[in-house]
């Protein structure tokens, strides 16, 4: 077991522009929470298996297209995740094929996929859209929400306020 027990592992490639979104949340934790580790998955695939290793709950967050109605939709997978979960064309397997391979290996109990609709993946372009940035945040709510039921003691002076009641943290910026 880790010395931390949640981990929260952001995917995306911060060069192919939306496709960043998941390692921006990722970054919005760093250093944030104790028991929390802030984790960059990297473009996902088989390499997320082992970072979920020894974590007793982990929150995958990642770029995602077709999943909602609107660029910047967010949406939180039940545990486990449907093997439909769409694969973004970086990655070697989807996450849904990812997280079944962890539990089958007992890797981890919980696992809390959030994807963010981010519309078009464009190369080598830094930053992401204004609607996915606010994607970003709203993953961010779920995030804390998520940490709030699964922390034995309350979150408030972590994120400055219970879910909902807004955040302290800075903004994820636009990149140039």
């Amino acid at each position: 077991m880790r010395e931390n027990r949640i981990g929260i592992i952001g995917c995306g490639n911060p060069f192919m522009g939306n496709d960043g979104a998941g390692i921006l949340v990722m970054q919005l934790f760093e250093g944030r929470y104790p028991g929390v580790d802030a984790i960059d998955g990297g473009t996902g695939g088989f390499g997320l298996i082992p970072l979920m290793e020894g974590y007793e709950k982990v929150v995958i967050v990642d770029a995602m297209t077709g999943i909602g109605n609107r660029i910047g939709d967010v949406v939180v997978f039940a545990t486990p995740p449907s093997l439909d979960l769409p694969a973004c064309s970086l990655h070697d397997i989807g996450i849904g094929d990812a997280v079944a391979v962890a539990r089958e290996l007992g890797c981890v109990a919980e696992i809390v996929t959030i994807g963010i609709e981010v519309g078009d993946i464009r190369a080598f372009h830094r930053g992401v859209d204004p609607a996915v940035e606010g994607g970003v945040r709203a993953a961010e709510k779920e995030v804390v929400r998520l940490l709030w039921d699964w922390m034995d003691e309350p979150c408030g002076t972590l994120a400055g306020s219970k879910p909902g009641g807004g955040s302290e943290s800075p903004s994820p910026g636009q990149g140039s």
